[in-house]
Order: C-alpha cells, then sequence, then structure tokens
C-alpha cells in the first residue's frame, strides 16, 4: 500500500524526489504520513479536497481486502501529525469525551429547600 501512495502521488507533484510515505503500524489502523513539497501540497488535495478523498478511496480499499483499516494524513512541514498527539489508540479526532457529572432527578443540583 505504501508503494501504491507513492507512485499516485509522485505522478501528481512537481517536485516527486521529495515525497516521502512514513507508515505507521497501531492497534487497530495502519497510518501513512505522507510528506512533500510544500507547492505541491494543493496539487494532492485538489479542488475540494476530491483528489486526496480519491486516493483514500482506494488505500481503504486495499485495506479492507487485506482485513485492516488504512488512514492518511498529509504532514506539512513543521507540523506534529495528529495521530501522534494524544496516542490514545483512537483515530484522530474521535476520541471519547469525558462523561460529565449527572444531576439529580430534580435538577436544582442537589440543593434542598
Amino acid at each position: 500500500m505504501k508503494a501504491f501512495i507513492e507512485y499516485v502521488v509522485r505522478a501528481l507533484v512537481d517536485y516527486p524526489d521529495e515525497v516521502s510515505v512514513t507508515e505507521v503500524d497501531g492497534e487497530r489502523v495502519i497510518v501513512f504520513e505522507l510528506r512533500l513539497n510544500q507547492g505541491d501540497i494543493g496539487k494532492v488535495i485538489g479542488k475540494s479536497g476530491r483528489t486526496i478523498t480519491a486516493i483514500r478511496t482506494l488505500l481503504t480499499s486495499a485495506a479492507a481486502k487485506d482485513g485492516k483499516r488504512a488512514m492518511l494524513e498529509i504532514i506539512e512541514p513543521g507540523r506534529t501529525p495528529r495521530h501522534r498527539q494524544g496516542d490514545t489508540g483512537e483515530p484522530a479526532g474521535e476520541a471519547k469525551p469525558e462523561a460529565a457529572p449527572a444531576e439529580d432527578e430534580a435538577g436544582d443540583g442537589g440543593e434542598q429547600a
């Protein structure tokens, strides 16, 4: 799958020698980090994100065939990948929220009259 990403992205960009893909294995998902020249990011994303969406769709289909789940992230120079910020094992942006404290049935915060 890594070779597939490199092949497709290098065909789209002006600086193919600067394309690198890193595979990060997690518990439930394989994350592919795509690094490329700053000027090529727009070419890979495409209008309204259609190009990157198509690449991700093909990657998801290929991973499903192997019984795996895959994600593709474009890493901008000088930024930390989202999936490494928390390392919760959950995909980025899907961390479980904290439970809010329950109020008593009267809804008055436990105050007695």
